[in-house]
């Protein structure tokens, strides 16, 4: 035995060595945990040989076997050691500023957006942070906080509920009605036309606000809409229809369009 005696005698367990040797035989077990194992396994099996001895066997230099023997003894892992890592730049504060943001709408901070995103967060966080001097986070940053806190503002979902059933269905029950008697309508030569504006071309206004994210949850908005302002798209003149269908057509297409047009 070459060196001075080791401070850290390795005694191991049969358990432990089982692990110990599943770990050296496992493919994706890291290189450095590899030499680990190795190292406290010769070291159990040869518990005459100095840090030196078990260095050249292993593979590497007696400076780690000195120290892993050290870190099995007191941790009984090989396994890294937590790292603090770089010191923040950014408090807690701020951290908490985007996740309150997060979880407001745009129109409370005066922002013309309809809903958050990572990019936009972090512009309206750094626009405060300039008046104080202090680092402005990135959208990057900001993505991180807010999967931290389980929070995608940007992301949304409509509800709808019908605030008068009876009066839907008193609405409705005529349109519903010529829909299964639409073949044979138009053997009698009677056309059923469906005239309606395109969806989201013309302003619209929502009848309850929307609701900001929560944790967990994305924002919500209502899907009942009232139009604002006249629509984009209008339906065909009389003059166009009777060109096309005949007077006698058009005048079941007018009948039936008024009965819509009243829902």
């Amino acid at each position: 035995m070459s060196g001075p005696k080791p401070s850290y005698p390795i005694d191991l367990t049969d358990e432990e060595k089982k692990q110990l040797q599943k770990q050296v035989r496992a493919c994706k077990t890291g290189q450095d945990q590899v030499v680990r194992a190795k190292l406290l396994l010769a070291a159990n099996e040869h518990p005459e040989w100095s840090n030196q001895e078990i260095a050249k066997a292993v593979g590497t230099t007696d400076r780690t076997v000195r120290q892993w023997r050290g870190r099995w003894v007191a941790t009984h892992t090989i396994a890294d050691a937590p790292r603090s890592g770089a010191p923040r730049r950014f408090g807690s504060q701020v951290r908490a500023a985007a996740t309150a943001l997060a979880c407001s709408l745009p129109s409370q901070s005066q922002v013309p957006l309809s809903r958050w995103s990572r990019t936009s967060i972090a512009r309206a966080i750094s626009g405060r942070l300039k008046q104080m001097g202090g680092p402005a986070p990135s959208a990057r940053t900001v993505g991180r906080w807010l999967k931290a806190e389980r929070l995608r503002p940007w992301r949304y979902h409509h509800w709808q509920h019908l605030h008068d059933p009876e009066q839907f269905l008193l609405r409705a029950g005529p349109i519903l009605q010529r829909y299964p008697q639409a073949k044979a309508l138009l053997k009698q030569g009677i056309w059923l036309v469906c005239l309606d504006e395109k969806t989201s071309i013309q302003a619209r206004q929502g009848q309850e606000p929307p609701r900001p994210a929560q944790v967990g949850s994305p924002s919500c908005k209502h899907l009942a809409t009232s139009v604002v302002g006249r629509s984009i798209c209008l339906p065909p003149s009389r003059w166009q229809m009777e060109k096309s269908l005949g007077s006698s057509a058009t005048a079941n297409v007018l009948s039936i369009s008024k009965a819509r047009s009243s829902r």
